[in-house]
Order: C-alpha cells, then sequence, then structure tokens
C-alpha cells in the first residue's frame, strides 16, 4: 500500500498524495512550522508577504474576515493582533488546525475543518477573504472550485488578497536554471499548471457566475518578480 494512503482519512486525495510529508504527517508539521524553515522556503520572503497580505486587507473592527486555509510560521497569530473580532480559519486538514489552535489566543479564532472546494457557509457571508500560498497547490479543477467557493461567500464591497507565485517567470534566474525549475516543480507538482493559467481572469470568470466582477486595488511583488500579493475589490456585475 502506498505510504500516502495512511493519510486519506476526510482529506483530499491529491493532497494525501504529494503532501502528506508536509501537512498531515506530525514530525514534517512540526519541522515546518518553524519561522526560518518558513522563510527559506520562501527564499527569505515569508515576513515581507505576511506583512503586505495583512496591510492590504485591511480589516475594520466589524469585518468579517475568512482565512482560507491554514499556514505555517506567524501570519495567523500577527493578523488576529489586528482584528479584535477575530476571525475565521477553514482548513480541510485536522494536523493543521491543532497546530494554529496553540499559536493563538483562545476566543480570537474560530477553526472550522473544511475543504475549501466546497465550504460550508452562506453566499456573501465574508467581507474579507485571504489565501496564502493555497492556489498552486492545487490541480486545476481544485483551483475552479475553490474560485467558485470564494466568488460565492465574498460579498460584494469586500476584499480579496491573495499571496502567491507571480506570473510565469520566464526572465528570472530561478526559473531560466533547469535544475532549480525541475526541483521546485518536483516538490510542487502543480506548480507548473498554476503558472500557466491567468489567475485573474479565471477569478472573473468564477466571479461571473455569481453576478460579480473584481476590481484589482494593489498588486505588490517580491523576489524579482517571482512571488506576489495582490488585492481586488467585489462589485456587482
Amino acid at each position: 500500500m502506498p505510504l500516502y494512503r495512511r493519510f486519506l482519512g476526510g482529506v483530499p486525495e491529491y493532497l494525501a498524495r504529494h503532501y502528506w510529508w508536509a501537512y498531515l504527517w506530525s514530525p514534517g508539521s512540526w519541522f515546518f512550522d518553524h519561522g526560518w524553515i518558513i522563510n527559506a522556503i520562501l527564499f527569505g520572503q515569508y515576513a515581507r508577504l505576511a506583512e503586505a497580505a495583512s496591510a492590504l486587507l485591511q480589516a475594520g473592527k466589524k469585518a468579517r474576515v475568512l482565512q482560507l486555509t491554514a499556514v505555517y510560521g506567524s501570519l495567523t497569530p500577527r493578523l488576529l493582533e489586528t482584528l479584535p473580532q477575530g476571525m475565521v480559519l477553514a482548513d480541510v486538514a485536522d494536523q493543521q488546525l491543532e497546530r494554529v489552535r496553540g499559536k493563538c489566543p483562545e476566543g480570537c479564532l474560530r477553526l472550522c475543518r473544511m475543504n475549501a472546494e466546497c465550504l460550508g457557509y452562506a453566499d456573501n457571508a465574508f467581507d474579507r477573504v485571504l489565501v496564502f500560498f493555497l492556489f498552486h497547490e492545487l490541480p486545476m479543477e481544485a483551483r475552479s472550485r475553490v474560485r467558485g467557493e470564494i466568488a460565492r461567500i465574498l460579498q460584494p464591497g469586500g476584499r480579496l488578497v491573495v499571496a502567491e507565485y507571480a506570473e510565469l517567470p520566464r526572465h528570472h534566474w530561478m526559473f531560466r536554471f533547469s535544475l532549480l525549475r525541475w526541483l521546485l516543480c518536483r516538490m510542487e507538482p502543480f506548480l507548473a499548471g498554476f503558472w500557466n493559467e491567468d489567475h485573474d481572469r479565471e477569478m472573473e470568470r468564477a466571479m461571473a457566475r455569481y453576478g460579480k466582477r473584481l476590481e484589482r486595488l494593489a498588486s505588490r511583488h517580491f523576489f524579482g518578480g517571482f512571488y506576489r500579493v495582490v488585492c481586488y475589490r467585489l462589485r456587482r456585475a
């Protein structure tokens, strides 16, 4: 029996198959949830990306905020410092929810075990949605469903903040160095597919299905254009 099958309980097959060692295996979760590790994985950009995402969210004291899936490092505790009303965090893996719980003050964070492809929230339930390095870890069909769920639960006038790999970085030295590119795509098997999508266009298509449209408010690039943080405002179509 393939090792990943031991982690299949209640999580998508692609998550168990490709990422069990990083998100579902206790020693792996412990290892990666160290600041210097996650910062190294993001080539020294973690703090800058997290700070930019938090700043662009601009959530007022009454905003209903959703962080879509857990994030290693200090992003969630730092974000909660700016949200006296607290926020909601949804993730499909118990392992990840428990690890976030241990880093955050009690009563500030509502943890929900949900698959981002099928969220149990009402339409227009949130004013702010934060997605931090999730899309590139999803196969194409799952990315489409997650975009659709974001379009459904985010109310007009709300903000969507996405921290992710930037557009296909053809001229970046990491992409041009074939061995590094191969290694990165080996570790991130859905990254190549994400790079070859127009994320903005796909988000706009998802929004259109719900009579909504996106207005890009800001876009900041990091690490020579390898990563970006984008903030959108939602409008009625």
